[in-house]
């Protein structure tokens, strides 16, 4: 029973492989040196014990991942946050996309998922920081970070207290710059109505090219 197990335990980690990147072959992609299945292997067993906290079984594939880095305009961006990297597939894309004097802060509430990120990335622009995205305005300041021009979100809003996910809206409105993007990719809506009295209505577009497919929800702040 046991040898069975495995085998469909295997079965299912590598149709998730295959799934997830068929689109980077498929695209001839530039190619990252993330070990893909011990990623998708981490982030599967993330979800399984934590599913309020990672919000998917799979990372993110790269077509999203460039959504992103479209969306957030990195190559213009000083500052950076990521909320929820989760294995830092993610975090490359944004280091890859960022210029040489940024700084990405990431801020991840999983210890493993921490763990894995100080192991795996070494860029000087990177600082990763284990703790609560409602605490972004402190984690800045602990770091000597000005307000960031861009604040990414992978936190799955739509599975988290409805308290704590305002918080975290109403944080991240706080602490961007004027002018600063609040970027989130989720599943559903939910966020919207999270950010909408701090941050007003999102541009939204979609990303089907990922397991599952995507909502890419983006807000500008305003000067005034």
């Amino acid at each position: 029973m046991r040898k069975q197990s495995r085998k469909t335990a295997r079965k299912v980690i590598d149709v998730i492989a295959a799934v997830t990147t068929w689109p980077i072959r498929a695209a001839r992609l530039p190619q990252r040196s993330a070990p893909l299945l011990g990623d998708q292997l981490a982030f599967l067993r993330g979800f399984l014990a934590h599913p309020e906290q990672v919000g998917s079984v799979v990372p993110s594939s790269a077509f999203l991942e460039q959504r992103l880095v479209r969306a957030a305009q990195l190559e213009n961006a000083r500052t950076v946050v990521e909320l929820g990297p989760g294995t830092g597939g993610t975090t490359r894309a944004f280091l890859d996309a960022l210029r040489p004097d940024a700084r990405l802060l990431a801020i991840e509430l999983s210890p493993v998922f921490h763990a894995r990120l100080v192991d795996r990335i070494s860029d000087a622009r990177l600082a990763v920081q284990l703790g609560s995205a409602e605490d972004i305005a402190e984690l800045l300041r602990a770091r000597r970070l000005p307000a960031p021009d861009v604040v990414l979100s992978g936190i799955p809003f739509s599975m988290i207290p409805a308290a704590s996910a305002d918080r975290i809206a109403a944080s991240i409105a706080k602490c961007l710059a004027p002018g600063g993007r609040f970027v989130a990719y989720q599943v559903r809506a939910r966020v919207a109505g999270f950010a909408l009295p701090y941050l007003g209505q999102p541009q939204i577009s979609w990303e089907w090219l990922n397991v599952p497919p995507l909502r890419v929800f983006r807000w500008t702040k305003p000067f005034v």
